[in-house]
Protein backbone atom coordinates (compact mmCIF):
# COMPACT_ATOMS: atom_id res chain seq x y z
CA UNK A 1 0.00 0.00 0.00
CA UNK A 2 1.41 3.42 -0.80
CA UNK A 3 1.20 6.67 1.80
CA UNK A 4 -1.35 8.18 -1.10
CA UNK A 5 -3.65 5.26 -0.67
CA UNK A 6 -3.96 5.75 3.36
CA UNK A 7 -6.52 8.11 4.72
CA UNK A 8 -5.35 11.11 5.81
CA UNK A 9 -6.83 12.57 9.22
CA UNK A 10 -6.25 15.65 10.48
CA UNK A 11 -5.48 16.21 14.22
CA UNK A 12 -7.83 14.91 17.03
CA UNK A 13 -10.31 14.09 14.25
CA UNK A 14 -9.43 10.38 13.75
CA UNK A 15 -12.01 8.07 14.15
CA UNK A 16 -12.69 5.95 16.77
CA UNK A 17 -10.85 2.41 16.78
CA UNK A 18 -7.90 3.66 15.58
CA UNK A 19 -4.44 4.60 17.91
CA UNK A 20 -1.21 5.70 16.94
CA UNK A 21 2.03 3.16 18.60
CA UNK A 22 2.11 4.90 21.60
CA UNK A 23 -1.32 4.82 22.43
CA UNK A 24 -1.75 1.26 21.50
CA UNK A 25 1.44 0.86 24.21
CA UNK A 26 -0.68 2.74 26.84
CA UNK A 27 -3.06 -0.01 26.30
CA UNK A 28 -0.68 -2.70 26.90
CA UNK A 29 -1.10 -3.53 23.24
CA UNK A 30 1.09 -3.81 19.99
CA UNK A 31 0.35 -3.34 16.01
CA UNK A 32 1.45 -7.34 16.17
CA UNK A 33 2.49 -7.21 12.48
CA UNK A 34 -0.73 -5.38 10.98
CA UNK A 35 -0.63 -2.19 8.08
CA UNK A 36 -0.91 1.26 8.75
CA UNK A 37 -4.67 1.92 8.05
CA UNK A 38 -3.99 5.75 7.98
CA UNK A 39 -2.09 8.91 8.82
CA UNK A 40 -3.01 11.75 11.02
CA UNK A 41 -1.42 15.06 10.08
CA UNK A 42 -0.62 17.81 12.38
CA UNK A 43 -0.14 20.92 10.71
CA UNK A 44 2.79 23.45 11.70
CA UNK A 45 3.51 26.68 10.25
CA UNK A 46 6.18 27.13 7.81
CA UNK A 47 7.40 23.64 8.94
CA UNK A 48 6.31 20.24 7.16
CA UNK A 49 3.25 18.65 9.01
CA UNK A 50 3.90 15.86 11.64
CA UNK A 51 2.89 12.42 10.69
CA UNK A 52 1.22 9.49 13.10
CA UNK A 53 0.34 6.54 11.91
CA UNK A 54 -2.90 4.88 12.93
CA UNK A 55 -3.40 1.11 13.50
CA UNK A 56 -6.59 -0.82 14.23
CA UNK A 57 -6.93 -1.34 18.26
CA UNK A 58 -9.12 -4.50 17.48
CA UNK A 59 -6.42 -6.21 15.54
CA UNK A 60 -4.05 -5.33 17.73
CA UNK A 61 -2.08 -8.21 20.13
CA UNK A 62 -1.15 -8.02 23.84
CA UNK A 63 2.67 -6.84 24.50
CA UNK A 64 4.93 -9.64 25.02
CA UNK A 65 5.28 -9.86 28.94
CA UNK A 66 9.34 -9.52 29.69
CA UNK A 67 10.71 -12.75 30.52
CA UNK A 68 14.24 -13.26 32.65
CA UNK A 69 15.98 -13.80 29.43
CA UNK A 70 14.38 -10.57 28.14
CA UNK A 71 15.17 -8.32 30.89
CA UNK A 72 18.99 -9.86 31.42
CA UNK A 73 19.57 -8.93 27.48
CA UNK A 74 18.18 -5.63 28.58
CA UNK A 75 20.54 -5.25 31.38
CA UNK A 76 23.50 -5.72 29.34
CA UNK A 77 22.63 -3.97 26.11
CA UNK A 78 22.37 -0.91 28.53
CA UNK A 79 25.32 -1.28 30.35
CA UNK A 80 26.88 -1.50 27.12
CA UNK A 81 25.84 2.18 26.14
CA UNK A 82 27.24 3.30 29.62
CA UNK A 83 30.48 1.46 29.67
CA UNK A 84 33.71 3.83 27.77
CA UNK A 85 35.43 1.72 24.92
CA UNK A 86 38.37 4.06 25.63
CA UNK A 87 38.75 3.09 29.55
CA UNK A 88 36.58 0.45 30.01
CA UNK A 89 34.70 2.14 32.69
CA UNK A 90 31.08 2.82 33.66
CA UNK A 91 30.65 6.11 32.72
CA UNK A 92 27.06 6.61 34.74
CA UNK A 93 25.21 7.76 31.75
CA UNK A 94 24.80 6.77 28.08
CA UNK A 95 27.84 7.56 26.29
CA UNK A 96 27.25 10.11 23.19
CA UNK A 97 27.47 8.72 19.91
CA UNK A 98 28.99 12.16 18.75
CA UNK A 99 32.51 11.50 21.13
CA UNK A 100 32.13 7.90 21.19
CA UNK A 101 34.01 7.88 24.80
CA UNK A 102 33.19 9.40 28.12
CA UNK A 103 33.83 13.13 28.52
CA UNK A 104 37.28 12.32 30.89
CA UNK A 105 38.85 10.72 27.84
CA UNK A 106 37.56 12.59 25.35
CA UNK A 107 38.78 15.91 27.13
CA UNK A 108 41.87 14.73 28.98
CA UNK A 109 42.87 18.31 29.80
CA UNK A 110 40.07 18.86 31.94
CA UNK A 111 41.66 16.02 34.52
CA UNK A 112 44.86 18.14 35.05
CA UNK A 113 43.03 21.27 36.04
CA UNK A 114 40.88 19.50 39.19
Amino acid sequence: MTAAALPVYRWRLAPDGLATRRQLRAAGLRPGGQDVVAELRRPRRGRPPLVAYLYRIDAAKPVRPMTPARRAALTRALAARRTCPQCRTDAGYVIPASLGMCVPCAFPEGRTAA
